[in-house]
């Protein structure tokens, strides 16, 4: 690729209307190399140039870099600007925003520039004195009755990324129309050297108020358990061990080498507890200490994993699917129904359909939501739980209406506390879901590209083509547009549901296949993983 006078000129422009020095440095660079010639950097210059970021409803995600396709301090100073006009046409003039980070690259400067930016468009800004996990600044909008809430974070994302993700004055992550509503006024906002910005947010500190919510729980009164536990180099160590202390539980082990916050991640390639390879230093010390339960937060700390000790005695992690129906029906067990007499839990259209069958048993509502905690925490009134395969618990939506790893740890500590002192362990309740309610097998197929196009196009495939079975199976096409970009495949016992990620540059594929257990459990178990490999393969041939 060759360098074009378009392209250098847009470059020399956003270098001029760059308010921050190392940023313009970084793009002279790549541009000085570009006009020289040199190898790659034309396309180079190109891709940072190809932005802006697009703002939805999980607000901004994006390599620390120059240029207007990426996250970098001219990019925050214009979304800001952009968030601050939004908040003013919605009447929140002057109002309170609560503005968080994590301590990835870059999360510092970009939190006081998204502060700095509110304070001189007239709001009053409150930030944290340190970086601390996003279910914090959750919790803060909340409870302060902020107007909206901005996180610094990129979540479980590879290093090289950061975000900016915004909370509204319900407490939630944002839904449409208000993700275009603001991509509208960032694009409307002036150049980022010309915005303005001031100093004066207020430093709080909510931790201790959030500890204490997280206290009350219901855990109840067993503390005989042993915890490993991960941070995978984030901000949730130091909180995740108060909320032990606070709670109780003070036979916590963390794994050393990835209990300090390190934006690099040097023991993880890609720091997510679902990722190959992520939580073997977990499950290592976890057989180490003979622990009871481990657990895995993400960099953030808004997700939780958990790993056990299997019949066989080797240590695996659950699947989201486990985990959030051994909590679900745990929650549900210890609703006071004088006090909620209609309970209500939730879970998305991609994961096991299992709570809904619990649900039923307990005489509870059960709602399904489109994918994503924005939709969880609005499923209806009377919410106690709600869950998302992808390892998001929200076992506490009276103080954070969001998912929250913290939370979610310390009670699963408090559950299998309780297990233990009975003569039980989360298996255990597991096998007796699955007796109960049939075996549910999940899985995803996650086909990852270069090229975001390559997503319309495998949908659009399916969508003209759709398959008559899919393992042997009969299924029928269902197509959630133009509520979602999803489709849905069901048939005898199974389901496949298809969406382009939200988050990563992924086409994802949810299985789920399910059989009643007529026999022992371990032959419906065996029938099911039977069925949801031919699945599994299916699926694998359709989106090739």
């Amino acid at each position: 690729m060759t360098l074009t006078p378009t392209l250098r000129d847009t470059a020399f422009r956003w270098i001029a209307d760059d308010p921050d020095e190392s940023t313009r440095a970084e793009l002279q660079d790549v541009l000085a190399k570009a006009m020289g010639g040199e190898a790659g950097a034309a396309a180079e210059l190109a891709d940072r140039m190809a932005g802006p970021l697009e703002f939805g409803t999980a607000g901004l995600r994006g390599p620390v870099r120059a240029g207007p396709n990426g996250m970098n301090v001219a990019v925050v100073t214009r979304t800001t600007a952009g968030v601050a006009e939004w908040l003013k046409a919605q009447g929140h003039a002057g109002a309170l925003v609560v503005v968080g980070r994590d301590a990835r690259h870059g999360s510092e400067a970009f939190a006081t520039a998204a502060a700095e930016v509110l304070v001189a468009a007239g709001f009053d800004v409150k930030v944290f004195p340190k970086p601390l996990p996003t279910p914090v600044l959750a919790f803060a909008v909340g409870r302060l009755g902020a107007v909206a809430g901005i996180q610094i974070t990129a979540s479980h994302n590879p290093p090289a990324d950061n975000g900016y993700k915004l909370y509204d004055a319900t407490g939630g992550q944002i839904v449409p129309p208000s993700d275009g509503e603001i991509e509208h006024a960032i694009q409307a906002a002036p150049a980022a050297v010309s915005v303005p910005r001031a100093p004066g947010a207020e430093v709080v500190d909510l931790l201790d108020r959030y500890l204490d919510e997280v206290a009350t729980l219901p855990m109840g009164a067993e503390r005989a358990v042993r915890v490993a536990a991960t941070a995978l180099h984030g901000v949730g160590a130091d909180t995740l061990r108060a909320a032990f202390e606070r709670a109780g539980f003070t036979d916590l082990h963390l794994v050393g080498d990835q209990a300090a916050p390190d934006p690099d991640f040097p023991t993880v390639s890609f720091p997510n507890p679902e990722e190959p390879g992520a939580t073997d230093l977990l499950l290592a010390l976890a057989s180490d200490v003979d622990a009871d339960l481990a657990v895995a937060l993400d960099p953030d700390a808004d997700r939780c994993a958990l790993g056990v000790r299997g019949h066989d005695g080797e240590w695996r992690m659950l699947r989201g699917d486990e985990t959030g129906v051994l909590l679900g029906s745990y929650i549900l067990s210890t609703v006071d129904r004088t006090l909620l007499p209609d309970p209500l839990v939730a879970t998305t259209i991609v994961s096991s359909s299992m709570l809904g069958e619990i649900a039923k048993a307990e005489g509870a509502r059960y709602a399904e939501t489109l994918t994503g905690f924005k939709w969880l925490v609005r499923a209806g009134e009377g919410l106690v739980f709600a869950y998302e395969e992808a390892l998001g618990l929200c076992v506490n939506p009276g103080f954070v209406r969001d998912k929250d790893g913290i939370a979610a740890a310390t009670l699963a500590a408090g559950y299998t506390a309780r297990l233990k002192a009975g003569g039980r362990t989360p298996l255990d309740v597991l096998d007796e879901l699955a007796q109960r309610h049939g075996v549910h097998v999940t899985d995803q197929v996650s086909l990852r590209v270069t090229d975001l196009a390559v997503r319309g196009q495998l949908m659009a495939k399916v969508r003209e083509t759709p398959p008559a079975e899919l393992g042997g199976v009969e299924v029928t096409l269902e197509d959630l547009l133009p509520d979602a970009d999803v489709l849905r495949l069901t048939g005898e016992g199974l389901r496949v549901v298809v969406r382009p990620s939200g988050t990563e540059p992924k086409l994802k594929a949810y299985l789920q296949v399910v059989a009643p257990v007529t026999g022992s459990l371990t032959e419906a178990r065996d029938t099911a993983n039977a069925k949801l490999n031919a699945l599994r393969t299916a699926v694998d041939e359709l989106l090739a």
